[in-house]
């Protein structure tokens, strides 16, 4: 089974990204910063996908997004040239953004399907893993075999099967599922009866029977205080690199961060 993983990122550009981290919005940021930051974020998540080796990496960027700016940031990731391809989104909504995102893979028209398989992940997600990329597409290659009922030419091998990772907030930052699996992302960001995102998912899933594999949370960095976990997270992640190789620190994020003089805290208990 071929698989891929597709990073959805906004081009990072000042005072559209990342602007909850900023003052004005209670946060700690500049807007600049707050670029910076994000840029530094997205080069580290590209990386991880590209260093787990288990699939195709295409790069999917918003409508209007400055594409020049974003090929030349491109070129500071570890391996330039495993970027299979970047294009803009055309769907708009986060919903539609993500199903063309996911369709241009998996239902590319006129040369057919780039991959068998696809995962949407997030730019702002520093801490995501290798290892959790493995696991996913492992996953996904287990409940696809198992459910193989398909009889659909050219997928005659491949079952339905679906993976999710959740985020902190009941939403989630990575999305997996195979070519014949009956999914769309309809009314998963955008639903008039207040279902979280990662609920959706499950009923989405249990709805049309569809295997479905969880993977660790991984967490996303919109507001101060996903900011304070990750850096807890990260300088840990730091130590355990240096003694298990599998472990890839999110290195340009903490770099950012360093250079800002941006620590996490603790309150200090009141005696």
């Amino acid at each position: 089974m071929r698989n891929s993983v597709v990073v959805f990122t906004k081009v990072p550009e000042v005072g559209k990204t990342k602007t909850r981290l900023t003052a004005d919005r209670g946060g700690i940021f500049t807007p600049e910063e707050a670029k910076t930051f994000y840029e530094a974020s997205l080069l580290d998540v590209i990386d991880s996908c590209i260093s787990s080796r288990s699939c195709d990496v295409y790069i999917c960027y918003n409508r209007g997004g400055d594409a020049e700016y974003l090929k030349q940031i491109l070129k500071e990731v570890s391996q330039p040239e495993a970027i299979k391809e970047v294009f803009a989104d055309k769907g708009g909504t986060f919903d539609k953004g993500m199903q063309y995102a996911a369709d241009h893979v998996l239902k590319r028209r006129g040369t057919g399907r780039l991959a068998d398989s696809v995962l949407i992940v997030g730019g702002d997600i520093p801490s995501l893993q290798p290892s959790t990329i493995q696991a996913a597409v492992s996953k996904l290659e287990r409940l696809a075999g198992a459910s193989n009922t398909t009889k659909r030419r050219g997928a005659a091998s491949i079952g339905a099967a679906m993976v999710v990772s959740a985020d902190q907030e009941c939403g989630f930052n990575i999305l997996g599922y195979t070519c014949t699996t009956p999914f769309s992302f309809d009314g998963v960001f955008y639903n008039r009866d207040g279902v979280t995102a990662l609920d959706m998912i499950s009923h989405k899933a249990n709805e049309k029977e569809i295997p479905l594999g969880i993977l660790e949370i991984v967490s996303d960095v919109d507001v101060p205080v996903d900011l304070a976990g990750f850096i807890s997270v990260a300088r840990t992640m730091q130590l355990a690199g240096k003694h298990d190789p599998s472990v890839l620190p999110p290195k340009r994020t903490m770099k950012v961060l360093e250079n800002l003089g941006i620590e996490a805290s603790a309150p200090v208990p009141v005696q």
